[in-house]
């Protein structure tokens, strides 16, 4: 039985589940989107999230804390340079996780994890889409409309009398 186990050891020994995690958020970070399995994409979450929390406040400490997980400069340089400033105003939430299907050789749900201030895609449709309450979509069709209307009618008695005379 599994009573309080919390995380998903994914079939490996501690050395290789860090091993494995470690590189996955290294390509995380460096190329903004991975495929992967839903199970791995799901502990990947768990710890990337924190370490792109960390990557915030530039400090000396929180780069060696980030170091040490990471093992690759080159990460740890685009997380505190780049990624940080885009998540800057971000409360969490730093990853997103699309399901794609399942493999054909083993049928494992595949996904893929991505980072969410880099999708364009997403970005596009998210500015392109306002958000609008029923009230003032109401309120601004009647004063559209009632100009309009009025405008028109009130022009049309004026030519009409000069052309009387």
């Amino acid at each position: 039985m599994r009573h309080n186990k919390k995380f998903n050891h994914l079939g490996r020994t501690k050395s290789h589940r860090d091993a494995l995690l470690s590189n996955m958020a290294t390509s995380l970070i460096l190329h903004k989107r991975i495929f992967t399995t839903l199970a791995k994409a799901k502990a990947l979450r768990v710890y990337v999230e924190p370490l792109i929390n960390r990557s915030k406040e530039d400090t000396t400490a929180s780069r060696r804390v980030v170091f040490s997980y990471l093992q690759s400069k080159e990460a740890v340089t685009e997380l505190f340079k780049n990624i940080a400033e885009k998540v800057a105003d971000r409360p969490g939430g730093y990853t997103r996780i699309l399901k794609t299907g399942n493999r054909l050789g083993d049928n494992a749900k595949t996904c893929f994890i991505e980072l969410v201030d880099y999708n364009e895609n997403m970005l596009k449709e998210k500015a392109a889409k306002k958000s609008r309450t029923r009230r003032s979509k109401k309120a601004a069709a009647p004063a559209a409309e009632a100009p309009a209307v009025e405008a028109p009618a009130t022009e049309a008695p004026a030519a009409e009398a000069p052309a009387e005379k």
